[in-house]
C-alpha cells in the first residue's frame, strides 16, 4: 500500500514540475537543434561503394560529399558543385586523342574527359582511423573495443583528389558488390581492364593494396584536382558524380577496418561510414536508434541565396547564406508499425511524416477539384502538407516476345491498346492510392526534360483532350480496337476460345486481394479474362530473365533526372531475354532504337526535344506498356520544421532543415500535459481505501 502512493505521489510531484510523462527522449535534449524521425530498418550497406537504396542514400548522402549535388530549391532539376569547388570541365578528344570542339558531332567524340577541381581544406568526419597508433592494433588492444566510440582518441585531415580517385578504383574491387560496376566498365577508360587486374591479385593472401594498380582512364593531377576519362560522349556521367559513388575514400581507412579483430566486433565501413559530409554517424544501433552528428570540420557550404521565383516569399530564403547544416543532430529511431509512428507525429515527437493509408482521412481533405489539403484537424496542430510528383513510373509491361499480346502487328498493337484503355489508373490511383498520383502519359515523369503538360502531352492513343483536361477514351472505343484485333467480345476469331491473359505478379496475401480483383474487373469490361499468377520474387524474375510471361507489374525511380534514364528501359538492345538489360518487355522498334540512340547523348535544348516527341510518338502507338502512374508524396511538418521544400533528387536535404526548439518544446507541453485530476482523485481512493484497511485490521487486532 506504501508504495502504491509512493508511486502516485511521484506521478503527482512529476506532473506539476511539467515532465511530460510520455517524452521518448532525454529532458536534456529539449532546447536542442535536433531533427527527430524514423527508420523501418537497418540499411544493409553504408558503404558508399555497396550502397544503392533509399532508406541507405538517406543516411550516406549526408555523410559524404560527391563532387556534385543537385540545387536544393531550382526546379526543374540543375547540378551544382557539392565538394567540386566548380562544375566540371569537360573536353572531348578523337580516337588520337586530338581534341574536338564543344559542338562535334557525337559520332566523332571517342573519349570525353571530365576534369574536376574540388574545395581546398576540406576535412573529414573525426574518427579513429587518422589516429596512427591505431594501425597496427593487438587482440589485446582490442579487447575492450567493441563499438567505434570506445576509441579513446579521433583524428582526421585535409581531403584529396587522390581519395576521389582512390574510390573510384573500389568500383570494382572484387571483396565488394557495386551495382554500377558494369555501368561504368563501359563508360572509365579502363575500367573493365583495372577490374581483371584486381581479380587476379586478390587471389594472393594478405590485405588487397589497390593503389599498387593503376587506372587509366583517372589521373590525380594535383592535390584538389583529378581526370576521369569516358568512352565516347555521355553527358550524363555528370549526374552520377552526385552520387556517394563518387565520394572521397581515404586509404586508411580501409587499412583500419582491414586489422584483424574488426570484422567480428561489427567495425567496418558498412556499419561505421567515414566521410567529409555535413554529418556522421555517432551511433548506430539498428534495434533502436541510429544518430547522425554535425561534423565538427565542415564549413565549406552555406545555404542557397537565389531558387524559384516563389521561394522568397514562401520563407525558403531566410536562411540565405548561413554556414551548413542548419540542425546540430539527427535522431533516427526504429518503428515498424506506422500507427505507434503516427501518434508519436501527433504528439509532436517525430518532426514530419508521411502518411499512411490508416491515417489518410484524418490527415487530408481532398476537394471536388482533386486538390489535397490538411484536415481541420491538423491545421489547429499547426500541422502543413508538402506534395510532390515523384520522379517515378509505376507501370505494367507487356512482353514484346509472346505471340499474343507481343511484336509489332496491327492485330497486337490494337489489343494492346484496347487493354490500355480499358485498365483505369485514375480510378486506381483514387482507390488505391487515396488520390496520391498522376497517370502517365509516356514513360518519362514531370520534372525530367521532356515531358510535357497539358493537350501536347497527352498519349493520344488512350486520351482525348476535354474541357481542358485528358479524358480516358471510351470502352466503346476500346471494344472496337479489340475486335479490329480479332477477339469481338473477348473471344479469339480463329480458335473460337475466350481470350486468356496472364499477368505475372509478385502481389499476394489478403492486403493485395483488392487490387488483383480490381484489375481482373478492368479486363472483364472489354470481354478479356485475366489470369493473375502470384510467385516470389525470386521465382518472378526468372520468369522475367527467361521471357516467360505475357503482362508484369513493375516500376521505375529515376537514377538521375534525365529523359536517357527512362527511354533506355524500351531500349531494343537493352531487351532482357537476349541481352541481360534493362529492358524487361523486350520491345524492339528500329525507328525508336534510331531515335533514342540520337538523343540519348543530346544536350538538353529545342532539338532534343523534338526526337524525344517523335520517340514518344512510337511508344504510345505500339504501346509496349501500359503507362500506369507517377506516384505523388505527401509529406507533413509540424510549424517548428523549416526549408522543407519538396526535392525528389536531392538525398541530403537534411542539412537544408531548420528547428525551432523552443517552440517545439512549448508546443509538446501543451499536447501532452497530462490530466491531474485522475492521479489526485486515485491517490484521494487509495488513502481512504488505506485509512479503511488500517481500521479494519486494528479491529482485527482489539478482537484477538
Amino acid at each position: 500500500m506504501k508504495s502504491l502512493l509512493s508511486i502516485l505521489s511521484l506521478l503527482l510531484l512529476s506532473a506539476c514540475d511539467g515532465v511530460l510523462w510520455n517524452d521518448p527522449y532525454p529532458s536534456d535534449d529539449a532546447a536542442k537543434s535536433i531533427l527527430y524521425t524514423a527508420f523501418t530498418e537497418r540499411p544493409k550497406h553504408l558503404d558508399p561503394a555497396q550502397a544503392y537504396s533509399e532508406n541507405e542514400y538517406e543516411f550516406l548522402a549526408h555523410i559524404y560529399s560527391p563532387p556534385l549535388q543537385y540545387h536544393y530549391l531550382k526546379r526543374p532539376y540543375e547540378l551544382v558543385p557539392l565538394a567540386a569547388s566548380e562544375m566540371p570541365s569537360v573536353r572531348y578528344l578523337d580516337k588520337d586523342k586530338r581534341p574536338l570542339p564543344d559542338t562535334a558531332a557525337p559520332q566523332r567524340i571517342v573519349y570525353s574527359v571530365y576534369e574536376v577541381h574540388i574545395k581546398p581544406n576540406m576535412r573529414y568526419q573525426p574518427h579513429p582511423a587518422f589516429v596512427p597508433e591505431y594501425m597496427n592494433l593487438t587482440a589485446a588492444d582490442l579487447a575492450s573495443i567493441h563499438t567505434l566510440s570506445d576509441f579513446k582518441q579521433v583524428g582526421t585531415r585535409i581531403v584529396t583528389a587522390a581519395d576521389y580517385v582512390h574510390q573510384i578504383k573500389r568500383l570494382v574491387h572484387p571483396q565488394l558488390h557495386t551495382p554500377i560496376a558494369g555501368v561504368m566498365g563501359e563508360y572509365i577508360v579502363g575500367l573493365k581492364e583495372y577490374a581483371a587486374a584486381l581479380q587476379t591479385a586478390s587471389k594472393s593472401a594478405g590485405f588487397l593494396d589497390i593503389e599498387r594498380y593503376p587506372l587509366n582512364g583517372v589521373e590525380v593531377v594535383n592535390d584538389t584536382t583529378y581526370r576521369i576519362t569516358i568512352h565516347g560522349k555521355y553527358p550524363q556521367f555528370a549526374y552520377w558524380l552526385a552520387m556517394p559513388f563518387f565520394s572521397p575514400m581515404p586509404q586508411e581507412v580501409e587499412r583500419f577496418y582491414a586489422q584483424a579483430g574488426m570484422k567480428e566486433r561489427n567495425l567496418t565501413l558498412d556499419w561505421w561510414p567515414v566521410g567529409s559530409g555535413p554529418y556522421y554517424l555517432s551511433e548506430n544501433d539498428p534495434n533502436r536508434r541510429m544518430v547522425m552528428t554535425k561534423n565538427p570540420y565542415y564549413d565549406s557550404e552555406t545555404y542557397p541565396s537565389e531558387g524559384e521565383a516563389g521561394d522568397a516569399p514562401a520563407g525558403y530564403l531566410a536562411d540565405a547564406g548561413k554556414p551548413l547544416p542548419l540542425i546540430d543532430q539527427v535522431v533516427f529511431s526504429l518503428e515498424k508499425e506506422t500507427i505507434p509512428y503516427w501518434n508519436k507525429f501527433l504528439q509532436g515527437y517525430y518532426d514530419a511524416s508521411g502518411i499512411s493509408s490508416d491515417s489518410f482521412d484524418q490527415a487530408v481533405q481532398v476537394s471536388v477539384s482533386g486538390e489535397a489539403a490538411v484536415s481541420d484537424e491538423m491545421k489547429v496542430q499547426g500541422i502543413t502538407l508538402n506534395t510532390s510528383v515523384a520522379t517515378s513510373t509505376m507501370y505494367t509491361g507487356f512482353n514484346w516476345l509472346d505471340p499474343v499480346v507481343g511484336g509489332n502487328s496491327e492485330r497486337a498493337s490494337k489489343l494492346r491498346r484496347a487493354i490500355a484503355i480499358a485498365v483505369d489508373f485514375e480510378e486506381f490511383i483514387s482507390i488505391f492510392a487515396n488520390g496520391r498520383g498522376i497517370s502517365a502519359q509516356s514513360p518519362i515523369p514531370p520534372g525530367i526534360f521532356g515531358f510535357k503538360e497539358g493537350k501536347d502531352g497527352i498519349n493520344a492513343y488512350v486520351y482525348d483532350w476535354v474541357d481542358g483536361a485528358p479524358k480516358r477514351k471510351s470502352i466503346v472505343e476500346a471494344k472496337r480496337l479489340l475486335a479490329e484485333a480479332g477477339y469481338l467480345n473477348g473471344v479469339d476469331a480463329k480458335t473460337k476460345q475466350p481470350l486468356v491473359i496472364h499477368l505475372d505478379t509478385t502481389a499476394n496475401g489478403v492486403g493485395n486481394k483488392s487490387r488483383l480483383d480490381w484489375i481482373r474487373k478492368q479486363f472483364d469490361k472489354i470481354g478479356v479474362q485475366l489470369d493473375v499468377r502470384s510467385t516470389d520474387y525470386n521465382r518472378f524474375q526468372d520468369k522475367i530473365r527467361r521471357g516467360d510471361m505475357q503482362m508484369y507489374y513493375y516500376g521505375w525511380n529515376a537514377d538521375y533526372p534525365d529523359p536517357e534514364n527512362f527511354l533506355f528501359l524500351l531500349h531494343g538492345p537493352q531487351g532482357k531475354v537476349k541481352f541481360s538489360g534493362e529492358n524487361a518487355s523486350n520491345y524492339s522498334n528500329p525507328e525508336f532504337d534510331r531515335l533514342f540512340e540520337q538523343l540519348k547523348n543530346m544536350d538538353n535544348g529545342p532539338q532534343r526535344q523534338a526526337i524525344i516527341d517523335d520517340a514518344l510518338e512510337i511508344l504510345r502507338r505500339d504501346s509496349p506498356w501500359l503507362w500506369g502512374y507517377h506516384p505523388k508524396q505527401y509529406v507533413l511538418q509540424h510549424d517548428w520544421l523549416h526549408n522543407i521544400k519538396p526535392n525528389i533528387m536531392a538525398n541530403n536535404k537534411l542539412k537544408y532543415w531548420r528547428v525551432d526548439a523552443a517552440q517545439r518544446e512549448q508546443l509538446r507541453s501543451e499536447w501532452n500535459r497530462p490530466a491531474y485530476w485522475p492521479l489526485a482523485l486515485g491517490f484521494v481512493a487509495l488513502s481512504l481505501f488505506g485509512v479503511w484497511m488500517w481500521r479494519v485490521l486494528q479491529r482485527r487486532d482489539e478482537a484477538r
